[in-house]
């Protein structure tokens, strides 16, 4: 069972048909710039590409970086600010050609997208109670879920920790941008981390973005959060495969087709289906294992 998920970045626009049994790529995904300024029109141009390098036809999950509600975007920290109020989810369904034989577009928030996949496929797996999954990048995503229930668009990145929005202190960006050694950066993490969990008193971290390939290097620097604290297994492809994830739930109010594609009417809404696409067996090719 194929689906296409796209992640939209603030450096990157990234995408591949996705095995939602495996949860993982089914081809290497193809990845373009993103357009600077980011506009709404100019980055659909950036989806189109990449989805139109696979020569794809079908169900498209797309994440964004900001709050989206019913397909629509409400926030753009960063990107630009004509995202605010655009109906993403119509305007990268009319560019990729429409839902009468082309591509119907599901869109939500990137971290609940990585979240979703690291909780059905990932280092959140069967784990019950409160789980946080981040992704450390140009800000600090996050998906927040209670036994395997997303609460979407938590946005725990713009939590104020010492006068600051977190992710300008403690984002992979931050550290860059300051040139800031793994020691200092994972102690301005722990911070982060330890308000965190004086808010939610999460079971787990799961700690995503690019930077989770290196997580020997800071992880372990990191003490006094009580939470186990892991990285994300499916690294920086989290974000594709949950897109693809809330794709497919968001189709499933129809039988699949015979070739066991998703129904290309008859949809679920997207905000509902995607709450519970961790752990429900609507929709699922595995029957909900």
């Amino acid at each position: 069972m194929k689906v296409f998920g796209v992640d939209i970045g603030g450096s990157g626009i990234k995408g591949a048909p996705v095995d939602l049994e495996r949860g993982d790529l089914a081809e290497e995904r193809h990845k373009v710039l993103t357009p600077h300024p980011a506009t709404p029109e100019a980055v659909a141009d950036g989806v189109k590409e990449v989805v139109d390098h696979f020569g794809w036809s079908g169900p498209v999950g797309a994440t964004f970086p900001g709050v989206v509600t019913s397909g629509t975007t409400r926030t753009a920290a960063n990107v630009d600010k004509g995202w605010i109020g655009t109906d993403a989810a119509g305007l990268l369904t009319a560019r990729l050609g429409g839902e009468a034989g082309g591509s119907p577009v599901t869109v939500l928030n990137d971290a609940d997208a990585a979240g979703l996949a690291e909780l059905r496929f990932g280092a959140g797996r069967g784990r019950t109670g409160t789980v946080i999954v981040l992704t450390l990048g140009t800000g600090i995503g996050s998906a927040l879920f209670t036994d395997g229930r997303l609460v979407p668009n938590s946005e725990l990145g713009h939590l104020e920790l010492h006068g600051h929005d977190a992710e300008k202190r403690a984002s992979t960006k931050a550290k860059e941008d300051e040139d800031l050694s793994w020691q200092h950066w994972a102690h301005r993490v722990q911070r982060y981390l330890a308000h965190v969990e004086m808010l939610f008193s999460p079971e787990l971290f799961v700690i995503g973005g690019g930077v989770s390939r290196k997580a020997e290097k800071f992880l372990p620097l990191i003490e006094g959060v009580s939470a186990e604290i892991v990285p994300a297994q499916l690294q920086n492809n989290a974000g594709i495969v949950g897109a693809a994830m809330a794709a497919y739930a968001a189709r499933a109010g129809e039988p699949p087709a015979a070739d066991g594609s998703p129904a290309a009417a008859g949809a679920a809404p997207a905000d509902r289906a995607l709450r519970s696409a961790v752990d429900s067996p609507v929709g699922w090719p595995d029957g909900g294992r």
